[in-house]
């Protein structure tokens, strides 16, 4: 009792109030800070941060790399890919104890702590598999308390809200492995060429060793360093009972089996993928900073073959003849059947985000013709065949003229686009009128501002595109529908769902019987019109195109070439970037034209290319055009029997074509009268002649496609008397 008295009057004293009260708050406060610890974690992670940088896939159907795009080089996988041994391996060197702590390993860090005094310096770290997470996702890399507070706090948060195998495949799709890999999966296909499923033990033991110095274990950098750190870990794996003893020593003496790093350059690639990369985003709405970021796999519809080829013909300066010697060029291939671009040139030196050419507009010349005019006007009343006017006119201020100024007064639409005339578009153009051509341009998604019947020439103000072109004369060949031309054929986010798939725009511009007649009339401009240069030996139609220079007289400013195969349509532009008078080309059309030829040709040595092309059933085919022959060995003669005594005979030489009908004519003196006529033959037989009346004849070609005569030929006399 004494000293309950005693201890109750002390009580009263200031000095043990203050202590009381001290160890109250330190308690207090100790309580706070551990609360804060635990449940404060909040403030330091940003769950966004949990989404790693991911590697976007660039492939094509058949699965070849075509290319990667990322911020950090980044491929993940889930943890149930991971094999056991791997992930053992990885937890036996950084954090053996990794199933049985909450974030952070209390055991591991005394001992660390006292190492670190036993040597007066920092000697081991103590980080868990969590705080190295919770460190390379949320912090900086500053060594205060605060900083480690902080790891700390989002470890045991980590730990609060994932499981421990969500944690371990965050952690092995984090980490670095050098040489710009991160995550596990990255590092298996760069250092042993395989996915991350097919790892041995000895391979994931390797990796593993690199995550504490990437730099200093890279078996590129020191083998012989990066070997001592695999059998390290595995001798940490044996320790923890993941290895027995004889199969860690039998793993420990075997090279490290990495496979030499080739570097295979590929820059004709970098044209296609900023096809790819600018359709991600116009038509998927992905930027490339989400690309870089978002793990996406693309599949899309590169043939590598054919832009290789097309890359390395482009190369040559053979074909680039200019003022000056950085002609430039793009080059489009596209599947004529589904609008696939399987080869895009974007200029001849190209990288990526670089000037496009493939998709830069610019007045098309001659190209234009079939697309504004003859196709359009043979969805009316004209045909192959219908004669247009030939010759110089004005129109309201604007004269039309042919290239050579030769001028025939009429001419068949056929043969006006065989040789390119420019008259005769001009004159149909007028005809057909220029908001009924526009209508048309306006299905092929070729909306023009221009008002003028320089349309019908390629003299647009903006100008259209090479993928535009292509995807003008795919009419032609699929039967009058135009499709928008595309790059990618699917997208999968990072989990593999499909959130994109090509489904291109088809519309039906003209009809098949048009598309069937203007493809078969290009046909004939590359056999026997302006499309003849270079060697191509299977079926190819096409048309030629070239603008004149605005500032040189004389000189070319853009030379074009659209061509259509069976398989394929192909556009061509060549010229300079700069439209001033010091870049001008010296060679018109017919280089594109042979450039092309040469990659179609290299192409059919790789994959064989269609020889034909195929009439659709429900067409009428277009004939060949006539060729009316000139006469000038006319000949007369008597021929006497039969049911009339005296008969006379004509007789001349045919053209081969059978075709030409041959209209006999006999002068009188009122004139001509027409007595008959014989087809695809060299001879007419005269009834009723007499033999002292002499009669004077001549005959006259006739082409029964355009309905014209030919020019008369020499005249002759049947007489009797000399």
């Amino acid at each position: 009792m004494k000293y309950i008295s005693k201890f109750q009057q002390m009580k009263g004293y200031p000095f043990f109030k203050w202590i009381s009260l001290t160890a109250g708050m330190i308690a207090l406060l100790g309580i706070i800070g551990f609360l804060f610890i635990i449940y404060g974690g909040r403030l330091i992670v940003d769950e966004k941060d949990l989404i790693l940088p991911a590697t976007t896939i660039v492939e094509t159907e058949e699965g070849t790399l075509v290319s990667r795009i990322y911020q950090e080089n980044r491929e993940l996988v889930s943890i149930s890919q991971v094999p056991e041994h791997v992930q053992n391996a990885f937890i036996a060197v950084e954090d053996v104890r990794f199933f049985g702590h909450a974030g952070v390993d209390f055991q591991s860090v005394m001992r660390a702590v006292y190492r670190d005094i036993v040597a007066l310096d920092k000697v081991e770290g103590a980080s868990t598999i969590t705080q190295q997470l919770a460190k390379n996702l949320f912090l900086d890399n500053d060594k205060t308390w605060m900083r480690k507070t902080k790891e700390v706090m989002a470890s045991i948060y980590l730990e609060r809200h994932f499981t421990k195998s969500e944690i371990l495949e965050l952690y092995m799709n984090e980490v670095y492995f050098a040489h710009g890999n991160y995550g596990v999966n990255t590092a298996a296909k760069y250092f042993f060429e395989k996915p991350v499923e097919d790892l041995t033990v000895a391979e994931g033991a390797m990796l593993a060793g690199l995550v504490k110095a990437p730099n200093t274990y890279s078996p590129y950098i020191d083998s012989d360093r990066a070997k001592t750190r695999r059998d390290i870990v595995l001798s940490q794996m044996e320790k923890a009972g993941m290895l027995e003893t004889e199969e860690m020593l039998t793993l420990q003496g075997r090279t490290l089996g990495v496979v030499e790093q080739k570097t295979e350059e590929k820059p004709w690639l970098d044209d296609y993928l900023d096809i790819v990369i600018r359709e991600a985003k116009d038509t998927y709405q992905l930027t490339i900073a989400e690309l870089k970021r978002g793990g996406y796999r693309i599949t899309v519809n590169l043939n590598e073959t054919a832009q290789k080829i097309a890359y390395q013909e482009l190369q040559k300066d053979t074909y680039f003849k200019g003022s000056e010697p950085n002609v430039e060029s793009a080059f489009v291939l596209m599947e004529q059947q589904t609008g696939q671009l399987e080869a895009v040139i974007g200029g001849r030196d190209f990288q990526i985000g670089d000037y496009q050419r493939a998709m830069v507009k610019r007045q098309p010349g001659s190209v234009m013709k079939p697309l504004a005019v003859y196709g359009p006007a043979m969805m009316v009343d004209y045909r192959p065949y219908s004669l247009l006017e030939d010759r110089k006119q004005e129109y309201d201020g604007y004269t039309a003229t042919n290239y050579d100024n030769v001028y025939s007064e009429e001419v068949s639409m056929y043969e006006a686009i065989q040789y390119s005339k420019n008259a005769p578009a001009v004159w149909l153009l007028d005809q057909i009128g220029i908001p009924y051509s526009k209508d048309y341009l306006k299905k092929m998604q070729l909306g023009i501002e221009d008002q003028g019947l320089a349309i019908a020439l390629g003299g647009l103000e903006t100008g259209i595109s090479p993928i535009q072109v292509a995807q003008g004369y795919r009419t032609f060949i699929h039967e009058g529908e135009w499709i928008k031309a595309h790059s990618i054929a699917s997208i999968q986010d990072r989990n593999g769902e499909v959130i994109g798939e090509a489904d291109p725009d088809v519309t039906t511009v003209f009809s098949k019987q048009v598309a069937w007649n203007m493809l078969r009339m290009l046909e004939s401009v590359v056999d026997h019109g302006t499309a003849k240069s270079g060697v191509y030996k299977k079926a190819l139609a096409g048309k030629t195109g070239s603008t004149q220079h605005p500032h040189v007289a004389g000189q070319v400013k853009d030379a074009w070439f659209a061509g259509i195969t069976p398989d394929y349509v192909t556009t061509m532009w060549m010229g300079y970037d700069q439209s001033d008078e010091a870049h001008y080309l010296t060679e018109g059309s017919s280089a594109p034209t042979k450039a092309t030829k040469a990659i179609l040709e290299s192409l059919d040595q790789q994959q064989t290319l269609s020889s034909t092309f195929s009439k659709p059933a429900s067409v009428e085919d277009v004939e060949e055009p006539i060729v009316l022959p000139g006469i000038t060995d006319l000949e007369a003669s008597y021929k006497f029997g039969g049911f009339s005594l005296i008969r006379g005979e004509l007789n001349w030489t045919p053209s081969n074509d059978q075709r030409v009908i041959y209209h006999i004519y006999e002068s009188t003196s009122t004139g001509a009268n027409k007595i008959g006529e014989v087809k695809g033959k060299g001879s007419f037989t005269l009834d009723n002649v007499s033999l002292f009346q002499p009669s004077t004849y001549y005959i006259v070609p006739y082409n029964s496609l355009t309905k014209q005569e030919g020019e008369p030929s020499n005249q002759i006399t049947l007489s009797f008397v000399r």
